[in-house]
Parts: structure tokens; sequence; C-alpha cells
């Protein structure tokens, strides 16, 4: 039976993506694996599977579009099944996210103003906000995309015609004299999509959580011996890192202490009954969490090799649809930048986020009152206190260092 793929929501803030290429074509035959369609978002370019071993029988948008999320992009069915696509609503319930039969193709004047009212304006949510951000009036802005919907190419077209308006020059200033020291030369960065997006996320989330911050530290002596004596035994694709690890011990504290396992959406606390720990990846154009799921039915064996791949697709660029959603709680490690603590933002709508530092060999005082040289490192808990408070983060720590200085519980 023929079902309908749609585009994938990869944030809870994502509200349309990019359809960049078809990587399958009309009569290919596709597993449910197999990558589709390649969108963009404004975090990263994800691969998009199908979920259903079939025919793809039908593309409904062309590569460039932009579509909202849940909208139809694509029919697979069966090689010789008759497909009915009004018997899916598509020639009524989603009309923009069908092909248009042909585009415009000259850019309209900067100048031409589109006669509607700002409340009857068509255009997306990314759309507005990039409007918004370009300081463009969409009044000005004539849509070449379904029913005159504005579209993210129109906002591209208008500021290329806009640019090359001849302004009046401006006068010349007037002389005075100043002794304030010349200003320095400055290189002006435009922001990425991702970047833009993470500073707008970061600013909601310090803005609209009341972040406090627990600090612990951990003994890594047996944990690090316990990795070298797994590792011995291993492969190199199969080898446990610290922070396979801390992955482990975070899940065996959140099954004792779940409310940190948790979301806050609309003035409800949502307490997640499965652990899906999300790992801060870094890229050059800025952070990517992708999403470990059930962390705490897992062995550490199990983890490790799942890890492994999402941070290696998330570095070359190959995300999948399912990589970056569904976190219920996240840790940001920059313990191999040399780093030996710090405090992180938490990714809303989440309760809490964990910052690890190095591990390293520093001076410590032992049982005995002896100065020796010990293994640790720090972590901070940085949570909201719409949903926790200071002493059950604490107790979260004391579980999690628990778990890392008697390494034995992570085999359990």
């Amino acid at each position: 039976m023929a079902e309908i793929v749609t585009m994938p929501k990869l944030g809870f803030d994502m509200a349309e993506g990019i359809l960049v290429e078809w990587v399958k074509q009309v009569g290919d035959a596709v597993d449910e694996n197999d990558v589709i369609a390649i969108i963009e978002t404004d975090k990263a370019n994800v691969e998009v599977t199908p979920f259903k071993t079939g025919v793809l029988r039908e593309l409904l948008v062309e590569a460039g579009s932009t579509i909202p999320v849940g909208e139809p992009i694509a029919v697979i069915g069966n090689a010789d099944e008759e497909i009915d696509l009004a018997a899916f609503g598509l020639e009524t319930a989603a009309p923009d996210a069908r092909p248009q039969a042909a585009e415009a193709e000259e850019t309209p004047p900067a100048r031409e103003s589109r006669p509607t009212t700002p409340d009857r304006v068509i255009a997306s949510p990314v759309t507005r906000r990039m409007a918004e951000e370009l300081g463009i009036d969409l009044n000005l802005v004539p849509g070449t995309g379904p029913n005159d919907r504005i579209i993210k190419r129109d906002l591209e077209n208008y500021l290329k015609v806009r640019e090359h308006v001849p302004e009046a020059p401006p006068a010349p200033p007037i002389p005075t004299p100043s002794h304030e020291p010349a200003k320095t030369q400055y290189e002006i960065v435009p922001l990425s999509p991702m970047r833009k997006t993470i500073g707008r996320r970061m600013i909601e989330s310090k803005t609209a959580a009341p972040h406090f911050y627990v600090t612990m530290d951990v003994d890594m002596a047996e944990a690090m011996a316990l990795r070298a004596q797994l590792n011995a035994l291993l492969d190199d694709e199969a080898k446990i890192s610290v922070n396979d690890l801390v992955i482990k011990a975070t899940a065996i504290a959140l099954k004792e202490y779940p409310n940190l396992n948790a979301s806050f959406v609309d003035d409800e606390i949502h307490v997640h009954k499965q652990v899906n720990i999300g790992v801060a990846v870094a890229r050059e154009t800025g952070l990517l969490t992708t999403v470990v799921k059930g962390c705490d039915s897992k062995s550490l064996a199990q983890i490790a090799e799942q890890a492994k791949a999402l941070i290696s697709r998330a570095r070359d660029g190959r995300m999948q649809a399912d990589d970056m959603i569904g976190g219920t709680f996240t840790i940001s490690n920059l313990g191999m930048f040399g780093v030996e603590d710090f405090v992180a933002i938490i990714n809303p709508p989440q309760a809490a986020i964990l910052a690890l530092g190095a591990v390293q060999r520093v001076p410590v005082v032992n049982a005995d009152g002896e100065l020796t040289a010990g293994t640790r490192m720090k972590v901070t808990i940085s949570a909201d206190h719409r949903v926790t408070d200071g002493a059950e983060a604490a107790r979260f720590l004391q579980v999690f260092k628990a778990a890392l200085e008697e390494p034995m519980r992570l085999m359990l």
C-alpha cells in the first residue's frame, strides 16, 4: 500500500526545510534505510530515509523548494500499484508542497509594492524571521510561490535588486578635531544560518530558563583503568571513549533522578520515560547535537558503537533525519581541548545539561592525609530551576560520580 513521505521535523523549533537534492528518482527501488533526499535545515544538511521498502512512485516537490514540516514530499508504493493522489488529499490539503509548473524568470523591481496589507502577507515563519533579521518589509517583496507565497528565493532576489539601486551620496562629513585613536580595521563576517540559530536559541534559553549550576570533582582513576583494559581487547573501531563512559554513567543517574530527564513545555514538566542523551559535536560552522537513544537500556559497548557512528556522520555532514531529534538530556564535553571546567547553557526545552572538563593528573590529598597524584575530572550540571532544585541536582551528581568511581556499575 502506498505511503506518503513528509518533510521531517528535526528540532522542536524547526518550521520548514529546503529540499536540496533528490538522491533517488521516480521508479527507483528503495529500502527503509536508503537515502532518498537531502534537506537543508538552519543547522545542517540531513539525509532523508523513507522508513518503508518499495518503489519511489511520485516526487511531490522540486529540488530547491522550501517545504513546511509535515508536508508531503514523495509517495512510495508497489511498482504496479495505482497511485491516487486525491485519495491522500494532496490536491487540496497540501498545495504549497506541490511543484510548480513554471516559475517567474524575471526579477521583480525592488520598489514594486504588493497590493496586500501586512496581516495578509503569505510567508512561512522562517521567511518572516529572515525578513525581520534583514530589515525587509515583506509588503515590498513580490512572492513567486503558490498563492503568491513569499519564499526564500524571493527575499534573495529582492536583496540583489535593492543592492544595485543607486542612492544619493551622503553629505561629506564636517572635519572636527579629535584626540581619539584611529579605529582599527576589521572584517565583517556574516552570521551563518547555524550560528544565527545557536544565538537565537541560547538567548531564549538564558532569558526564559532560570539557570543554576552545581560542580563536582570525579575521581576517574578506576574508570580510566577499566577503559584501558577494555580497549586492549577491542579493535580500533570498537574502542571505548571517555564520553562513552560518561553517557552510561549519566543514564544510570537519570534513571534514579528522572526529574532531570525532563522538558519544560508550555508551563508543564514533561518527564521522559526513555533516556535519550544528546552529545554536542563541534564543527567549523558551530555545534550540532546528535542523540544517542535508549541509553538506559543499552550496554556500554552499544552506546559506544552508536555514539561513534552519530559523531562521524555529524562531522562529515551526513546527518540522518533521526540523528538530531528526541533528546531528553545533553552532554557537552570540552575536555579534549584541555578545558578544566566550564558551564553550559541548557538546550531548550530540556531541563538540564552536563558540562565535562578534561581528565587530568592533579595533586590530591588521599584518605591518609598524604599528598599524592590523582586523576580527576570536573563536571558541572546546569539545570532549570522551574523543573528541579540544587539538592536534587547534587544528588544526581553523587550517583553519576559513584558510577564512574566504581566503574563496574557501568558494565551491569
